[in-house]
């Protein structure tokens, strides 16, 4: 009789660790799609730059006759940051598409700043309307990302908090990267004229 209740104990163990194993595999899988969810809006907001820019240019340059310079900046940036989409969500993926991104919002905001100088472009209607869904668009990227990062935070507490650091060990889970800040992004943007 005691053989087979330990042989019970045992078994009962097995299953209790199995259960755990099983429910905490699924908990890592739907933060591990959360996280990829988040990063696809990230991309879905980077889409939407990339498509807006052009119109917002086509507005500036067919109103006046426009820096040509600030006008290519911004066009070869946005190719740059168009050929960087895609890919999945590693944090080398993040760091270069996060430095295409930059590079084109920096050139945006350059043309912001020279419109701003030019009262007779700041005045139109197409101007504005384009410029306010660009603004728009930026505070969509960064909404993206604090969403993305608040994913990746809260899988990797998941992956790495205990007992779940034993099961996300075995099962192959591992903690992700999230978004940061490029170095020098604490420093004004000079705009020169």
């Amino acid at each position: 009789m005691k053989k087979s209740g330990l042989i019970i104990v045992i078994a009962v163990l097995l299953g209790v660790v199995g259960i755990y194993f099983f429910t905490t595999y699924n908990v890592f899988v739907k933060k591990d799609e959360k996280v990829r969810q988040m990063w696809s809006e990230v991309q879905n907001t980077y889409q939407r730059r990339l498509d807006l820019t052009p119109n917002l240019v086509s507005v500036v340059k067919g109103i006046s006759g426009f820096e040509q310079s600030t006008l290519v900046a911004i066009a070869e940036a946005r190719n740059k940051a168009q050929r960087g989409l895609g890919g999945d969500a590693t944090a080398e993926n993040y760091g270069q598409q996060a430095q295409l991104q930059d590079s084109l919002a920096a050139a945006s905001n350059r043309v912001i700043a020279v419109i701003e100088k030019y009262p007779a472009l700041r005045g139109t209607e197409a101007y504005r309307g384009l410029q306010t869904q660009l603004e728009g668009n930026e505070r969509r990227i960064k909404v993206a990302r604090n969403d993305f990062n608040a994913a990746v935070a809260d899988y990797n507490s998941s992956v790495r908090s205990f007992p779940g650091n034993i099961a996300a060990g075995v099962l192959g889970f591992k903690p992700r990267e999230g978004f940061q800040a490029t170095p020098g992004a604490d420093k004004n943007v000079e705009i020169k004229f």
